[in-house]
């Protein structure tokens, strides 16, 4: 089996969904992109200006949904990828999804995030004991789960594997690449 799901919704990071998207095609992996409804998604792009405490957003590329999260069966995937931006901080209030997310965590199966996605991850409660990492400035959710946050831009811990931010893109697919390898 070799599919995986992007889970994404209004305000993604952009370049972290079609980044992610084209890197599995490119190796001949399909990936579907699921959302709480199938259809155009306004994607955001995040960036780092000099001045500014945090970062800005600004309009970004879009990309199809092709499955709701209603129509998802985890057991036909082998990885699920939760891609950043803002909109984790809405979609760890979804049922399904923090339903899809525990099936697969409980099946063994390869658990990837980046950024935002550990609200994701927190809010379906499979961080604690864990070493991961995200966006420094929602590790306190990390803290929370009863996890530890490391500074690295890539970390592994048993089939989770989490990134700190699209600038991350390096490390965090040479570790999910090896992942899928194994």
């Amino acid at each position: 089996m070799s599919k995986r799901i992007l889970v994404t919704g209004d305000a993604g990071e952009s370049y972290e969904t079609l980044y992610a998207l084209h890197r599995f095609q490119e190796a001949g992996m399909e990936a579907v992109v699921a959302a709480p409804t199938a259809r155009r998604l306004h994607l955001v792009m995040h960036d780092f200006e000099p001045g500014w405490d945090t970062y800005i957003e600004r309009q970004g590329y879009g990309v199809e949904a092709q499955v709701t999260f209603d129509e998802v069966n985890p057991a036909a995937f082998d990885a699920i990828l939760l891609i950043g931006g803002r909109a984790p901080e809405y979609l760890r209030h979804n049922d399904k999804l923090l339903d899809i997310v525990r099936l697969m965590h409980a099946s063994g199966k390869w658990i990837f995030s980046i950024c935002h996605g550990i609200q994701v991850l927190a809010a379906a409660e499979i961080l604690e004991g864990r070493s991961v990492t995200c966006y420094e400035h929602v590790r306190y959710e990390v803290a929370l789960s009863k996890a530890k946050w490391v500074a690295s831009q890539a970390a592994r811990d048993g089939k989770i594997v989490t990134a700190q931010t699209w600038q991350s893109h390096p490390e965090f697919y040479r570790e999910v690449f090896q992942c899928l390898g194994e």
